[in-house]
């Protein structure tokens, strides 16, 4: 009788990191959603809500490496200064990974059509639950 309440407990148990991740994935589907309706506004402005505002803030690109969130919004306002280079942005979730009960990682693709040529690449993404919620602390993209 014993082991049968033990099993029990531990199969209900079971189901609060299922549903803790099922939820992390949730929450990182959404913060793209949110990068792709502000990028596709052409407003980099709020696409950069997503990102931790911190200078601890990691950018990797095929330039190297940027440091801080101010720098990275420089940098993304320099490589995309208006709405023709920023094109439409779809995104495309590969892998969801969680690290922690507060940290994921994020692979995907990213592809922006744009009248001037269509860019397209990979990305790897680590949220991080900051302050209840979630955020991007580093972002690899090329």
């Amino acid at each position: 009788m014993r082991f049968i309440l033990y099993f029990t407990l531990l199969i209900a148990l079971s189901g609060i990191p299922a549903a803790a991740q099922q939820g992390a994935k949730e929450k990182a589907t959404a913060l793209l959603a949110v990068q792709t309706t502000a990028w596709n506004k052409g407003d980099i402005d709020g696409f950069m809500q997503t990102y931790w505002h911190s200078d601890s803030l990691l950018f990797i690109g095929k330039n190297g490496v940027t440091r801080g969130w101010q720098a990275t919004l420089e940098r993304y306002k320099k490589s995309y200064p208006d709405t023709a280079a920023m094109g439409k942005l779809d995104f495309k979730l590969l892998e969801f990974k969680p690290l922690a009960t507060d940290v994921c990682l994020v692979v995907g693709q990213w592809h922006l059509q744009r009248s001037i040529g269509d860019q397209q690449g990979h990305f790897s993404l680590i949220l991080k639950k900051i302050k209840g919620e979630w955020k991007i602390i580093a972002d690899h993209s090329s």
